[in-house]
């Protein structure tokens, strides 16, 4: 069996007593103290999560955009210096290789921000599809270490920490460089879980100084570390798909509710076209859908749904939602039941609990 990979923070999860468990070849941590004590920080004041399990693969050189454009679903020739996108990077048949952020850093340079178990797949195929465009693509995860703050006070516990950069006027999906403890580092207003919150791109080596001056930072605001049980709860309460879960190489862009993030009005040819195209003229039969459960039970991944006696789908990713505190997932369901409002039934160890789908996302944060 092959060893573990570690972050460079694994010594300080440890130190900090994590359960560490195997997350796609990573020795990670998916709790501190408990999922739902770590998914109420969040919500309320702020968690501290470790990202650099990430994968950060670069596109540069004159075609870097035309590279771009061609790999993913999403438009970035409409990014602005410094804006990120969320985007699909597609197989040939409108499926998933992976989803991803798609950072434009100027002077014909993108940083693709993709999942860590995916990191050496994504690599390849971005390789295999580069061949016929001047532009060099560059993994550089192993050179790169991520740490995300997450929540409503995430901002004031960060900025006296960072200089050069003014934190409050960066939007949503934007990012800048700025000097963190004397070393630079790209920090980017985006994050997993459906709160306001950064993440910061730093060398490996000055990570564990980050991650302890930030809790320290942080301590009279609620600052918790936070592991993978509670990221994955809320991204789900803010329905953020999951890959491997809700989305796949299976799963088309259209499929996945994810129309949003594909731009058939952007010029020339991208994987997956044809059949998007088709598909958006022709309707899909199934669709990735939330809903919540009518009486009690926790819904999870691989459960079967069923409307009477007919199997009609399956949930992709299914909780108790802590901070909602109802139980919820999401699942792929026939067109026709996809509506808000509509019923069905999931079995739960031999057990049809009705079920309804509601609209998208279950959680959105308070503005202001």
């Amino acid at each position: 069996m092959a060893e573990l990979k570690k972050t460079p923070l694994n010594g300080e999860h440890r130190a900090l007593g994590a359960k560490m468990v195997d997350f796609g070849g990573w020795d990670m941590p998916v709790q501190y103290t408990s999922i739902l004590d770590e998914h109420a920080a969040v919500r309320t004041r702020a968690g501290l999560f470790d990202v650099s399990h990430m994968g950060e693969v670069w596109i540069e050189g004159r075609q870097a955009l035309d590279l771009v454009q061609f790999l993913s679903s999403n438009d970035a020739s409409k990014l602005a210096v410094g804006q990120i996108q969320y985007s699909g990077l597609l197989t040939p048949r409108g499926c998933f290789v992976d989803d991803m952020l798609v950072h434009n850093d100027g002077e014909s340079r993108f940083l693709l921000v993709v999942n860590a178990s995916n990191t050496e797949k994504d690599y390849a195929w971005i390789l295999s599809q580069a061949g016929r465009f001047d532009a060099k693509v560059t993994n550089r995860s192993p050179e790169t270490a991520q740490i995300a703050i997450q929540g409503p006070r995430a901002l004031g516990i960060l900025q006296p920490l960072v200089k050069g950069l003014e934190l409050s006027p960066i939007k949503y999906y934007w990012y800048g460089y700025g000097t963190v403890l004397g070393e630079s580092c790209l920090v980017a207003r985006t994050g997993y879980t459906g709160e306001d919150g950064f993440e910061i791109y730093c060398p490996p080596a000055f990570a564990p100084a980050l991650w302890r001056a930030l809790l320290e930072a942080g301590r009279a605001d609620g600052l918790i570390p936070a592991g993978l049980g509670a990221r994955d709860t809320l991204r789900l309460e803010a329905c953020m798909a999951l890959y491997g879960n809700d989305i796949d190489d299976t799963t088309t862009v259209l499929e996945a509710d994810l129309a949003w993030i594909l731009k058939l009005s952007k010029p020339g040819d991208f994987n997956g076209r044809p059949v998007l195209e088709r598909q958006k003229a022709e309707g899909v039969g199934r669709r990735l859908v939330a809903f919540e459960l009518l009486d009690r039970g926790i819904p999870r991944h691989g459960h079967d749904c069923y409307a009477g006696s007919e199997k009609v789908g399956h949930v992709t990713s299914g909780t108790l939602a802590p901070f909602l505190k109802r139980p919820l997932g999401m699942a792929y369901l026939p067109t026709a039941l996809a509506e808000a409002g509509s019923l069905f039934e999931v079995d739960i160890r031999g057990k049809r609990v009705p079920a309804k789908v509601v609209p998208k996302p279950f959680y959105k944060r308070p503005k202001g």
